[in-house]
C-alpha cells in the first residue's frame, strides 16, 4: 500500500523536490546569500516533510485499506472523513443498494422458475403414470417391451431433473434414520428390470450390513443413478451389489462388467457435464448422473470411490458415517 500512496503522491513529491533544489540553486549563484543555513533548511525541510508522509499515510490510506481487505460487503468500513472519501464511500453505497436490489429480484425471478419447473415435473408425472398402466394393456409383447423402455427414459430424464432442481436445498428434507438396504436396492432394481431385460443383465445381490444410518429417499435416488450408470455401459453380464463392514464403516459397493473408466478420467468423471475423453462421441451419456450423485453425498456425510479397468467394468463404493462421527458431525 505504501508504493501505491507514494505513487498517488508523486507529483506533490516531485515539486517538493524541485524547490528544495531551487532554493539551493539560487544560494549557490546568489553571492548574498550563505549556503550552509540554506543546506540547514532543506534538511530540516525534508525530515520535516517525511513525518508528515508517514502521518498522512496513516490517515489517508485505513479508509482504502478497509476497502482492499473487505468481502463486498460495506457494513464494517469506518465512514470516509475526507471529501474525496466520502465521494468514493457515496458511490460504492448506491451501487451495492444496486446490485443488491437487482440480485434479489434475479434470485425471486430463479425461484419462480424452479417452482414452475418443479410443479411442471409433478403435473408430468400424472399421465406418466397413465401412459404406464396403457402399456400394461398392450398385448404384442415386442411393442410392449419397447414402450416400457422408452418410459422409463422417460420417466428417468424427469426424475433426474427434479432431484437436480432439489439438491441445493436437500438439506432441509433430511430424515436420517435406520435404513434396510434390501428392500430399498431391489425396489431400484425393479423399477430398472424392462431395460435390464432389453440388455439381457442380471444382479447378484449379497447384503453382509442390512441397515444404514441414512436419508432412504436419497440413498434410492444415489443408488438408482449408480445402477443407471452401470446398466448404461454393460451389456449381457451381471451387476454386483455387496455391502459389508470394513474399517468400523458400513460399505455398499456396485460393481459392473462394462466398458470401464480410463485412468485419466477418472479425476474427472464427477464433474458437470464430463462424459468421456475415450468415447467422446457417445451420446447416451449426459455428464450429470455422477455430478448429482456426488452433491447429493455431501450432506449425508457419504464417501464414494472408484475403482475401473478398461474393458473390465467399474466399481463405485459408497462408505457410510457411523452413528458416533454422523452425531458429531451434524450434531443430531
Amino acid at each position: 500500500m505504501i508504493k501505491k500512496y507514494l505513487i498517488e503522491r508523486c507529483s506533490w513529491l516531485i515539486l517538493f523536490i524541485g524547490l528544495q533544489l531551487l532554493t539551493i540553486f539560487i544560494a549557490l549563484i546568489d553571492p548574498s546569500i550563505t549556503v550552509r543555513p540554506v543546506l540547514y533548511i532543506v534538511f530540516l525541510s525534508t525530515v520535516i516533510l517525511v513525518v508528515f508522509v508517514i502521518v498522512r499515510y496513516q490517515k489517508e490510506t485505513a479508509f482504502y485499506k478497509q476497502l482492499r481487505d473487505s468481502d463486498y460487503d460495506l457494513t464494517d468500513i469506518n465512514k470516509g472523513t475526507s471529501p474525496f472519501e466520502k465521494i468514493v464511500e457515496e458511490r460504492l453505497d448506491g451501487q451495492t443498494k444496486q446490485y443488491k436490489n437487482e440480485l434479489s429480484q434475479h434470485n425471486i425471478k430463479l425461484e419462480q422458475e424452479k417452482d414452475e419447473l418443479l410443479s411442471w415435473i409433478h403435473e408430468v408425472k400424472t399421465p406418466l403414470t397413465a401412459m404406464q398402466l396403457m402399456i400394461e394393456r398392450v398385448e404384442d409383447k415386442k411393442v410392449k417391451e419397447q414402450l416400457k423402455y422408452e418410459w422409463l427414459r422417460m420417466y428417468l430424464l424427469l426424475d433426474q431433473q427434479l432431484h437436480q432442481k432439489r439438491i441445493p436445498f436437500m438439506e432441509n428434507d433430511l430424515y436420517i434414520e435406520q435404513t434396510n438396504l434390501e428392500p430399498l436396492i431391489f425396489q431400484e432394481i425393479k423399477a430398472l428390470q424392462s431395460w435390464c431385460m432389453r440388455k439381457g443383465i442380471g444382479f447378484d445381490v449379497s447384503l453382509e450390513i442390512e441397515e444404514v444410518l441414512t436419508d432412504a429417499k436419497w440413498l434410492a435416488f444415489i443408488i438408482r443413478q449408480l445402477l443407471t450408470n452401470a446398466i448404461k455401459y454393460t451389456e449381457s453380464a451381471d451387476i454386483s451389489i455387496t455391502s459389508y463392514r470394513e474399517q468400523q464403516h458400513t460399505t455398499l459397493a456396485i460393481k459392473d462388467h462394462g466398458r470401464g473408466i480410463d485412468a485419466k478420467d477418472l479425476p474427472r468423471i464427477f464433474d458437470r457435464g464430463f462424459t468421456s475423453t475415450t468415447a467422446h462421441q457417445d451420446t447416451a451419456s449426459s455428464g450429470m448422473g455422477l455430478y448429482l450423485v456426488k452433491n447429493a453425498l455431501k450432506p449425508l456425510h457419504i464417501k464414494i470411490s472408484v475403482q475401473s479397468n478398461v474393458g473390465e467394468g467399474s466399481t463405485f463404493t459408497l462408505t457410510f458415517p457411523n452413528k458416533s462421527e454422523f452425531v458429531a458431525i451434524t450434531g443430531m
